[in-house]
């Protein structure tokens, strides 16, 4: 098993190889683990988030070890990318991998957990969360900010940023699930407007984005929602479409 360790928690290299050793046995499970396993450990006066990548296919096992970076060192240089650009992310720590002659077996993502008050995912089943429009707007912000750095996430999903409540009716977001990203020069209007598309169907809620995102990029509110609309619906299309081949194939079965 191959490591790279953040510097600054090279004291903490020997207890995290040990978490990682007996990420089976030990550990508290996060999430469901259908697909990528997370689990949280103790160690010291800090909390540890190590995601275990789903073992990849044989073509993806060789993939990862000639022609491309694993999804493990994806997320910890993507995070470091992040906080050099002034964007919140769990801190990473560290990353693993395990190969095999045949190619890439295990990988792991290793970060400070952090528990935030929510994720976007609230907003979106509860339009009563309290300082709703006020959240959406800085979220809204948050992601201008990102676009204006290049930044385009495209994992930009309801659970993948988390809030943070700060002073003063402030809000802090953090990005987690990183490993699929593009960094540009400058990103224009359709790039900018297609990031909205998996975060809400909800008409009024990209009717606030789209309000807030006008005014930070100088351009007309009916261009900016239609355009925003455009993407949402054409992502809803085709995730629909997709579910209801899956329903199918299970029926069948």
């Amino acid at each position: 098993m191959k490591y790279i360790f953040n510097p600054s928690f090279k004291s903490f290299e020997i207890q995290i190889r040990n978490c990682v050793n007996n990420f089976d046995k030990q550990g508290i499970l996060f999430g469901d683990g259908q697909r990528n396993k997370i689990k949280i450990f103790n160690l010291e006066d800090k909390t540890v988030n190590i995601k275990s990548f789903k073992i990849p296919n044989i073509i993806n096992q060789v993939a990862y070890k000639y022609f491309r970076k694993s999804k493990a060192r994806r997320s910890f240089e993507y995070a470091n990318k992040l906080i050099t650009n002034g964007i919140r992310t769990p801190q990473p720590i560290a990353y693993a991998e395990n190969f095999k002659v045949s190619g890439l077996e295990n990988s792991f993502y290793i970060s400070e957990h952090l528990l935030a008050e929510l994720t976007f995912r609230e907003l979106v089943q509860n339009p009563d969360y309290p300082d709703h429009e006020n959240i959406l707007r800085q979220f809204t912000q948050f992601t201008f900010d990102l676009h204006q750095k290049g930044i385009e996430f495209l994992d930009h999903s309801p659970g993948n940023t988390l809030i943070e409540k700060g002073i003063e009716g402030n809000y802090n977001f953090y990005l987690v699930d990183l490993n699929r990203m593009n960094f540009h020069s400058v990103m224009d209007f359709d790039s900018r407007m297609k990031n909205f598309n998996r975060l809400t169907p909800k008409t009024e809620m990209l009717a606030v984005m789209s309000d807030e995102y006008a005014k930070l990029y100088d351009k007309k509110y009916d261009e900016v929602f239609a355009k925003m609309c455009f993407y949402t619906n054409d992502f809803q299309t085709k995730f629909h479409r997709k579910m209801a081949r899956k329903k199918k194939l299970l029926f069948w079965r």
